[in-house]
Order: structure tokens, then C-alpha cells, then sequence
């Protein structure tokens, strides 16, 4: 059986329109109208619009109501099949079409929910993509969304799989391997026109990391750029793998993409993320600065072409992968109008840079303890103990190495902000960001080249917790990279963000739920409903009224040693809030 639903074929869909408004294809046009007043009551994409912004015009549930917000629905998804962790991670963030909610489970399963009612949510289907539930993939075990193109609902998966599925009936459309050799997706597609943009997102599995395209109505495949160059492309020359005694390095370099990236329509150019070298603490066995990870990356939408990048932290051994969202942004700088790309570097730096060629312009801290560099270069935009002549780099916190070398550094590994969407408010022109707070204890373990297997993980040494690790959610002035409010938070916080017009939402690992002041991040509610936050809400319509949608779950690896989060319910819910 590869379906599941309510009932079959066209029945499963005149029983979801019966109670919605009329279903329509989600076209090119639709998602470049993401952010309009015509598309105001839906969340057609990962991020809300191209911009990754995650910013609703929405204003029915604002600060002087929402004190009433309540739980209007609940309904349970799958994706708790015994793993090496017991349960995946629920990194979902919904999508929403005229009354539908589209969810995905920590396997890639898509969900279709019929909520037009504001009052339960009623399962349409469930697409079974055939995945094997297989314990092994367990420490990959999540999933950050799906996409909706034209009459399809696409989702990437563990296993190199991309599928589509109806979204009238939830058949299975199409499915193409696209990666191979432990190769895998995590994050959400991102549809561009007639292409699908998928990464692969297991970049510390001993792959490198790739963006491709696919053609959205086949799945066929249109080009790849891959972010570690092979010997003779422009950036192999920072991969030194031959003073290492290793030329192949580079094979199993990492960079992987695992989060959704942002689109510019007026440039045809996408933005995506890359994570760290691998194996991410030996940085003996891949000398050199290792582009393009732990970089932006900007390439052409139509030819797969690098356009430009910015590489933050060079020759990284602290695992601070900056996969993290990519924000696009219009605003002034210093009195002059710029096209920013804003960016909360899991380092625990705010970025600006200007979007068009890559250059610098500003950056601020954003977590409260930073040791891993004593600063920002203000003209280069590199951490000032860089140095490009050396194949080895040492921070301000210190090396680590083959010889026993250990170190602390700050922020914690996982970050500052990790994979959690960030967000923007145009109107306040203040970015946010979740994140944690707390250090990592680092130390290296030396592989040998012959031990290294694609597809399984390659860390090349540990990074433990260093002390007790908390929380805290972030806004930065954008025109000065500068943080103008934070607030503290008694857990590591795992969930995205979502702006509103006065308001900034986000989960805990706690199961708390709750609404901050957009200006001053003072909590306006707060409601704790028992399952762990790890995915990110949105704002949406259904019969003429406002609700808040997030899905909670397994808490995954990212209990912190805090043992009060280690009993929470492993069960996935999609909840709907509403006045």
C-alpha cells in the first residue's frame, strides 16, 4: 500500500472542498504573490515568502487580545517508528492553502489537514512515500517541511528520495532518487518557476553538500552545483588535502545545505546556506580555509552558477555550520538604501551583507558569551585571528588537535541559532532569532582515510555540553547590526520564529508556546500544551478568521542534559490556536 486517506480518489477530495474554499494550483505567480494582500491568509512556502522573512500582514490576533488565544484544534501525526534515538525531531513548519494545512513528519510522510471550520482538523490524507522506516536513518531522523507546486505537494527525504504527491488525493505523483551514496534531504524544497531547488542536507555523513534543480513536473533532474569544488574548480586550491597525506578529502568534505534558502526574483538568484567542513573537529585531515563551507552561497536560479560567496568562519573546527536562513532585506544603511542579506550566524554574529555582490558591510554580537574570536575584521568581515597564508587556522579559543589539544568554546555548538528560521519585521526593521546559551567542550579523534564511509557520520572528534545550557530569543536593529532587546529563556530554544505585526512567536523544548513583544520581547502569553517545540509556527486564514499553526514532537537529541525535558510526551501534534 503506498496510500493512506479517508477515502479513495476523488472522493478524499470532494470531502476536503466540501468544507474549504474552492482548491487552486499553487502556480509561479501564486508564490511570487506570497506576501501580497491576495495571499495574506495563506503560507504557501517554508519561510512565508522568497525573502525567508516569515512575516504575516495578519492582525486579527494582536498584543491587545491575544491574552485570550486558545487551542481551537489538535490533531496527532506519525513518525514516532522506534529509532536509535526512540524518536525523530519535529522540525516541520506547516504549510497553509485556503483552509488546508500541510504537515510533514519526522520521515518526510506529508499530511493533508482540512481546517477550514476553525474548529478540528480532519485528516484528507497521508502520502505514503514508501520510505523504509529503517532504525539507522534514525540519527537523521527529521524533516523541516514540504513544498506545494501547482497540483503537487513535494517532499525530500533521508533516503536521497524526492517525491511528489497529489494534493487533491495524495497519490504518489512521481519519485526520483536524486541522492545517492548516503546522500540525503532534510530541508524543504524551495519551488523557483518551473524547478523544484532541493540540497542535500547530510553533508556530516561524509558527502558533500549540494544544491540541484529539478524540473517540476517530472522531477527530472536540470543541474547540481556542489559546495565543495572538485580539484581544478575555482576554490578546490583551499582544499589541501595533499599536506594531510589524504588527496581525496575533499570527496567527503560536508557543507551540506539542511536549511531552505531564499529567492530574489528581480535577479533570479537564490541564497542558500552551507555547513561545516567535515570531519567537523580535525581540521588535520582537510587543511586550508575548505570553501564554500560555512558560507552563503548565491547562484543563478536558471544555470546553477556561483555568483558570489562569503565564507564566515573559515577552516572551521567549532562545527559552526551557517546553514541558517537567509534573510532578504530592504533597508538603509548609514543614510544610503541597500539590498541586505541579513544573516544570525550560528558563530553567535549578526550579519549584513550586501546581497548583490557579497561584500560586507556589518555585524554585531547577538549571544551573550562569544570566546571563539575576539572580533570582527570591519573592513573584511573575517574573524581578526584569521590568517590566510596559514593551512591551519587557530581562534581566540583555541586549537584542538591530533596531538591532544582540547578546548572550550562559546557558543555552543549547535549554536547560537542553528537550523531555527529566523525572522523580519519590514515595519520595525528588527530581524529575531532563537537560539542557546552555553558552551562546548572540543576535542579530536583522529579517522583514517580507509575508515570513512558515505552515509555514515564523520566527526573526527566530540563536542560535549560545557556547564548548564539555556535560552534566549534575540531581535537586532538590521540598519546597525546592533541587539536592541533579548530575552532569557530556561531552555536551549529550538523553534523558528514568526513575526507579526506586534508580535514574535516561538516554542520551547519545554512545550511552552508562546507570544513576545515585538519591540521589547516581553511575553504577552505563554501556554504549555506538553509536547516538545522543535518546529516553527505561522499565521493563517480559514473561513474568514485568524489561527496560529506549529507542530510539536519528539524531543529528539536535544535535551541538554536537562533531565525535566527527557520525559516529555513523544507524541507529534499539529495544534491550532485561535481567539
Amino acid at each position: 500500500m503506498r496510500m493512506v486517506k479517508l477515502l479513495a480518489g476523488t472522493c478524499a477530495a470532494v470531502l476536503a472542498l466540501s468544507g474549504a474554499t474552492a482548491w487552486a494550483q499553487v502556480t509561479p505567480d501564486r508564490l511570487l504573490a506570497a506576501g501580497t494582500e491576495a495571499e495574506a491568509g495563506n503560507w504557501l512556502m517554508v519561510h512565508k515568502t522568497y525573502d525567508s522573512n516569515r512575516f504575516s500582514t495578519l492582525n486579527e490576533i494582536n498584543a491587545s487580545n491575544v491574552a485570550g488565544l486558545r487551542v481551537v484544534t489538535a490533531a496527532t501525526i506519525g513518525g514516532t517508528e522506534p529509532g536509535g534515538f526512540g524518536v525523530g525531531s519535529v522540525e516541520t513548519t506547516p504549510l497553509a492553502d485556503n483552509g488546508f494545512l500541510y504537515v510533514s513528519d519526522p520521515w518526510g510522510t506529508p499530511y493533508k489537514f482540512d481546517v477550514s471550520d476553525g474548529k478540528s482538523a480532519k485528516l484528507v490524507w497521508t502520502c505514503d512515500t514508501g520510505v523504509e522506516k529503517d532504525p539507522t536513518y534514525s540519527v537523521i531522523l527529521a524533516n523541516r517541511g514540504l513544498a506545494l507546486s501547482g497540483k503537487n505537494v513535494i517532499t525530500g527525504l533521508g533516503n536521497g528520495h524526492v517525491v511528489a504527491c497529489d494534493s487533491e488525493t495524495g497519490d504518489v505523483v512521481w519519485d526520483k532518487q536524486v541522492g545517492t551514496n548516503g546522500e540525503g534531504f532534510t530541508a524543504a524544497p524551495l519551488v523557483v518557476g518551473d524547478k523544484i531547488l532541493i540540497s542535500n542536507s547530510l553533508g556530516d555523513w561524509a558527502t558533500r553538500g549540494f544544491l540541484a534543480a529539478l524540473k517540476a513536473d517530472t522531477g527530472d533532474e536540470l543541474w547540481r552545483t556542489y559546495a565543495v569544488p572538485e580539484p581544478g574548480q575555482p576554490g578546490s586550491e583551499t582544499w589541501k588535502c595533499d599536506e594531510a597525506g589524504n588527496p581525496d578529502c575533499w570527496k567527503t568534505g560536508g557543507g551540506g545545505m539542511w536549511v531552505t534558502g531564499a529567492y530574489d526574483p528581480a535577479t533570479n538568484t537564490t541564497y542558500w546556506g552551507t555547513g561545516n567542513p567535515v570531519p567537523m573537529y580535525d581540521p588535520e585531515y582537510r587543511p586550508g580555509d575548505n570553501l564554500y563551507t560555512n558560507s552563503t552561497l548565491a547562484i543563478d536560479v536558471d544555470t546553477g552558477k556561483l555568483k558570489w560567496h562569503f565564507q564566515y568562519t573559515p577552516g572551521d573546527y567549532m562545527d559552526y555550520d551557517e546553514v541558517g536562513p537567509q534573510l532578504l532585506l530592504d533597508t538603509k544603511i548609514n543614510g544610503e538604501d541597500r539590498k541586505v542579506l541579513a544573516h544570525f550566524g550560528r558563530n553567535g554574529i549578526f550579519y549584513d551583507l550586501d546581497r548583490t555582490t557579497g561584500a560586507y558591510i556589518q555585524s554585531g554580537q547577538y549571544v551573550t558569551k562569544l570566546t571563539w574570536t575576539k572580533g570582527i575584521d570591519p573592513k573584511t568581515g573575517m574573524p581578526l585571528e584569521y590568517d590566510p597564508t596559514k593551512s591551519l587556522q587557530t581562534y581566540a579559543m583555541g586549537k584542538i588537535d591530533r596531538a591532544g589539544a582540547k578546548a572550550t568554546t562559546c557558543p555552543n555548538i549547535q549554536g547560537g541559532s542553528n537550523f531555527f528560521p529566523t525572522g523580519y519585521n519590514p515595519t520595525l526593521g528588527i530581524a529575531y532569532a532563537v537560539g542557546i546559551e552555553g558552551c562546548s567542550d572540543l576535542s579530536v579523534k583522529t579517522v583514517a582515510p580507509a575508515d570513512v564511509v558515505p552515509g555514515q557520520i564523520f566527526i573526527g572528534g566530540a563536542g560535549t555540553n560545557s556547564g548548564v545550557q539555556t535560552g534566549t530569543v534575540n531581535a537586532i536593529d538590521v540598519t546597525t547590526g546592533k541587539q536592541v532587546a533579548q530575552k532569557a529563556t530556561p531552555f536551549p530554544m529550538y523553534s523558528g520564529v514568526l513575526a507579526t505585526s506586534d508580535l514574535v512567536w516561538a516554542g520551547s523544548l519545554d512545550g511552552t508556546f508562546a507570544a513576545y513583544d515585538a519591540k521589547t520581547l516581553d511575553v504577552k502569553w505563554s501556554m504549555n500544551v506538553g509536547t516538545s517545540f522543535q518546529g516553527s509556527p505561522i499565521a493563517f486564514n480559514a473561513g474568514g478568521k485568524e489561527y496560529i499553526a506549529i507542530v510539536g514532537g519528539g524531543i529528539g537529541i536535544a535535551a541538554f542534559g536537562h533531565p525535566e525535558l527527557e520525559g516529555i510526551s513523544a507524541a507529534n501534534v499539529l495544534w491550532v490556536f485561535g481567539l
